[in-house]
């Protein structure tokens, strides 16, 4: 353990921006093997028969299994090795997508994707449990929201790769060329990633102490993941919000391509370039957003989840009603949406890790991560079948219900306080 205040500090500055740049990185890449299917799927509905209601369970089938394993892979990654559980992940992801790209069969496409879907759910809560170590709750929502990048830099670069791979080389390769990415990236987090603070000889975090002992018995961590987690009504109710974020950014992931397409005659190019600013504006809005909770909100992020949901279901509107005659126009409308779709969606993870302290702070986020995937049942599934029987029109005027209802539950959770360390 280092003494020296002089070294403590300056190992603290190397090792969280150590820790920030690769974890950024291998989330990012986690998207490389998952995001991938979206810029496939009209390819393959036309070259496998496949119709929109089969896609849509594709999506549904990575969706469920990613956050069910999200919630109890954080109970693990909160008392485990946060390198291990990133890496092996991404390389078992990476393997997935392999097989998957090797299948034609609905049936077979379906069993290797539901594997993916359990593999991707080891990506995020290391991270939550790396950045909750690694920095104090003050700066939490704007280190989050920084973090939160991954996302948007993950999900954008993959629809460009993608883009350019099903025109050049088939929708085949959309998988092969991810899985070798995602293989070297894994051996990158291996090799770069540490896990706690006194695991490089450093103390723990200003402002991250609390009364429990670092070392736990099962059964004391038991107890406090269910007083901090399970008996918070806050963590419930932006869990409960989380479905509902999910359903309109996962509508634009996984069907923007096809929706830009059919419903705003796009080409594949400029709809792919499109969705890349819907994800890019998103970055942009989740980090004024972290920036604006600490500044102005003390660290209060549920109440800028209100604003941001607002104005995301008014951006959703204007998309749905604006003639689309400009090309520039509909992107812009659709990264408007981005921009606040992504706010909600990085900070209710800052309400949920900082309520649970670092201690469960993994566990916390998968808890609102089972929300956030099962509703892909929605818009996955859901949503394909609604627009194959009902049209795009059907879809957009779901979606603008959804941010309502999302809004209403972020205001539920208004009272919550910044942190839970004080309890």
């Amino acid at each position: 353990m280092l003494t020296d205040p002089t070294e403590i500090s300056k190992k603290y500055s190397y090792w969280q921006r150590r820790v920030l740049f690769s974890s950024i990185i291998g989330y990012a890449t986690f998207y490389f093997v998952r995001k991938n299917l979206s810029i496939a799927m009209p390819f393959m509905e036309r070259d496998l028969g496949i119709d929109k209601a089969r896609l849509g369970l594709l999506l549904t089938l990575i969706g469920v299994p990613y956050g069910i394993s999200k919630f109890l892979n954080g109970f693990l990654a909160d008392r485990a090795n946060a390198r291990a559980f990133l890496a092996v992940g991404l390389a078992a992801s990476a393997v997935m997508n392999v097989f998957f790209g090797l299948s034609s069969a609905v049936a077979t496409m379906g069993v290797f994707w539901l594997l993916n879907g359990w593999f991707q759910g080891m990506g995020f809560p290391p991270c939550a449990r790396l950045i909750a170590n690694w920095f104090p709750p003050k700066e939490l929502a704007t280190k989050f929201s920084i973090w939160n990048a991954s996302h948007c830099i993950g999900s954008g670069l993959i629809l460009v790769l993608c883009a350019y791979l099903v025109t050049n080389f088939g929708w085949r390769s959309c998988f092969f060329v991810p899985a070798a990415i995602a293989l070297v990236c894994a051996a990158y987090v291996w090799f770069t990633t540490p896990d706690t603070p006194p695991s490089v000889g450093l103390p723990e975090v200003e402002g991250t102490q609390t009364a429990e002992p670092q070392e736990q018995s099962r059964k004391e961590f038991r107890a406090f993941v269910i007083q901090h987690v399970f008996r918070n009504k806050y963590i419930w109710l932006v869990s409960a919000a989380n479905f509902f974020v999910y359903i309109v950014r996962f509508a634009v992931l996984d069907w923007g391509p096809t929706m830009l397409m059919q419903a705003k005659h796009i080409q594949i190019k400029h709809a792919a370039w499109m969705v890349v600013a819907f994800e890019a504006c998103g970055l942009v809005g989740a980090i004024i957003g972290g920036r604006l909770t600490d500044r102005f909100l003390g660290g209060r992020a549920a109440r800028m989840c209100v604003i941001y949901m607002v104005l995301a279901g008014i951006s959703v509107f204007l998309f749905w009603k604006v003639p689309s005659q400009s090309e520039w126009l509909t992107a812009g409308l659709l990264s408007a949406a981005g921009f606040f779709i992504y706010g909600p969606q990085c900070l209710l993870a800052v309400v949920a890790a900082n309520l649970a302290t670092r201690r469960a702070a993994a566990t916390a986020v998968g808890l609102t991560s089972i929300f956030g995937y099962a509703s892909t049942v929605l818009s996955g599934w859901g949503l394909g079948a609604l627009v194959q029987h009902y049209g795009w029109d059907a879809a957009f005027r779901a979606l603008i219900i959804v941010t309502a209802i999302g809004a209403l539950l972020f205001a539920a959770a208004w009272p919550a306080k910044a942190h839970g360390y004080e309890n």
